[in-house]
């Protein structure tokens, strides 16, 4: 069964690329955000001073305060530099997971193509690091610390190394899918309008299961950010 998407309503979006429609959505919402954001947070004197109410300007200073802790913890005091890296990967897949709790829209990250394509970003870039950071001995990251195992240990590291982009994309692909289910599914109890008690009475229900599925949609965001910061964090380690 097919069901109506808002996305379709642009030309030449069919079923088939809804996903893509909807990655797009977002990146122009993030990208119209950050704009805003830039504008607020003005210039000399004034970019310094924290914002004192709530504002696009402190959500971002909180957000980013966050993200550099956790990154301080997880890598140490040289992860600050990955921190908009870091920032971006979370309201990416935060800002996908989201849009799928509105009715009428299906979450770019509800399909495998989008997540799995994420984890290829976080897989490259990790890499990438690594090979900056310590050069061609990078590969020792591989070999384990036994000298006759390394052969072997090698092989084994690449696989895992392989498989990290399909490990993160099927995680978060899995876990979006039930999220956005069990809510279709719990907002059916109280379709729109309300026309009798019973239905409002039924209303608390799919309120509670937005709001888990809020929940979900952010752990799910931390989650894929927490293990890029890991896979940073062993990339440039020099304790090999």
């Amino acid at each position: 069964m097919v069901h109506f998407n808002w996305t379709q309503l642009i030309p030449s979006v069919g079923h088939d690329y809804i996903h893509i429609a909807t990655a797009l959505v977002a990146g122009l919402l993030l990208i119209l955000i950050s704009l805003v954001a830039r504008a607020a947070l003005g210039t000399n004197e004034k970019a310094i001073a924290p914002a004192n109410k709530f504002s696009i300007k402190g959500f971002f200073e909180v957000f980013i305060e966050a993200i550099a802790g956790i990154s301080d913890m997880v890598i140490g005091k040289e992860g600050r530099k990955f921190v908009p890296m870091f920032a971006t990967i979370f309201l990416y897949i935060w800002f996908n997971n989201l849009i799928g709790l509105l009715p009428g829209m299906t979450a770019a990250t509800d399909n495998i193509n989008t997540t799995v394509a994420v984890g290829l970003f976080s897989f490259v870039a990790y890499n990438a690091y690594g090979i900056k950071e310590h050069g061609v001995a990078y590969l020792k990251h591989f070999m384990g610390p036994l000298l006759w195992l390394a052969p072997l240990m090698f092989i084994i590291e690449i696989i895992g190394h392989i498989v990290r982009p399909m490990s993160l994309g099927l995680r978060l692909q899995g876990n979006m899918t039930g999220d956005h289910t069990v809510l279709s599914i719990f907002l059916d109890l109280a379709p729109f309008p309300f026309v009798n008690e019973t239905l409002l009475a039924a209303l608390p229900i799919p309120v509670i299961f937005y709001f888990l599925g809020m929940f979900v949609c952010t752990m799910q965001a931390f989650v894929f950010t927490m293990l890029s910061m890991i896979y940073v964090s062993m990339a440039i380690s020099h304790d090999h």
